[in-house]
């Protein structure tokens, strides 16, 4: 649950520097690392499972569909049971914490305060650029809930749908920023020699490929062109959120803001 590591000189790389030890340089190259990133991932899960556990009271049960994959990819390769998923958790933060034994960042829990006053700034402010920017383009007032309101979503009790949010947060950022886009830009900037364009072309196919999926399943929107590209752009935003402030702050960004949406505060 890293940020996408740069090479040196890169666009997200501090140039070989030594790394900041305190004041704002420091809380930024912080919650940026991938220790940052996966115990701020921690209360995400927690919310989001407990949620869901205590709200999903009709026939079936409803679940992000970026958790839904990830499972039944586990499951197609014998992973089973509550107990194995949580210790697949233990074993990602061990390994998170082996990879940076040698440049962990001190653990400040002021940070993660930082964190949430960061990430609900964003939230706000990329909700009033994006649908700012699409509204422009296509001559209309377009509100920040209305094209991420699903429709089938709409009929859920709030609580199962703040429960969605805080998912959509954890396991969207992970699939779409983490696995997506970072696997395809370690794969372009074998091809191509500039790595921001092999990031830019990443990003791009990820946001198209993020806006997409919310029109298909059961719980999909009718696909509308203004609601379509207001998803392709608020996922550039988020890439670049990813990019540039790690996972920590782009799931938690998305999560805010979803919930924002759902209760109606944006």
């Amino acid at each position: 649950m890293d940020r996408l590591a740069a090479p040196s000189g890169g666009p997200a790389s501090g140039a070989g520097s030594p790394a900041p030890q305190s004041g704002l340089a420091g809380y930024a190259h912080a919650t940026r690392t991938a220790t940052y990133g996966f115990l701020a991932a921690i209360p995400l899960l927690i919310l989001y499972e407990i949620g869901i556990l205590l709200t999903n009271t009709g026939a079936g049960e409803v679940r992000v569909g970026a958790d839904v994959w990830l499972k039944q990819l586990l499951r197609a390769m014998g992973v089973q049971g509550g107990v194995l998923l949580a210790a697949i958790v233990i074993i990602v933060g061990g390994v998170v914490f082996w990879m940076e034994r040698e440049r962990r960042p001190r653990l400040v829990p002021r940070y993660f305060g930082g964190i949430l006053v960061e990430s609900t700034v964003y939230a706000v402010v990329l909700a009033f650029i994006v649908s700012a920017l699409v509204g422009v383009v296509f001559n209309a007032a377009l509100w920040p809930a209305e094209p991420l309101a699903l429709a089938q979503m709409a009929q859920l009790s709030l609580p199962l749908q703040l429960s969605l949010s805080i998912g959509a947060g954890l396991y969207e950022e992970l699939v779409f920023r983490v696995i997506l886009v970072g696997g395809m830009f370690l794969g372009f900037r074998k091809v191509m020699a500039d790595q921001r364009k092999a990031y830019l072309l990443a990003a791009v196919i990820g946001a198209l490929v993020f806006s997409a999926v919310h029109y298909m399943g059961p719980l999909g929107d009718p696909f509308q062109l203004p609601s379509f590209t207001y998803r392709f752009v608020f996922g550039l935003a988020l890439n670049g959120v990813f990019l540039f402030r790690g996972f920590a702050v782009a799931a938690w960004t998305h999560a805010i803001y979803d919930v924002l949406v759902v209760t109606g505060a944006l």
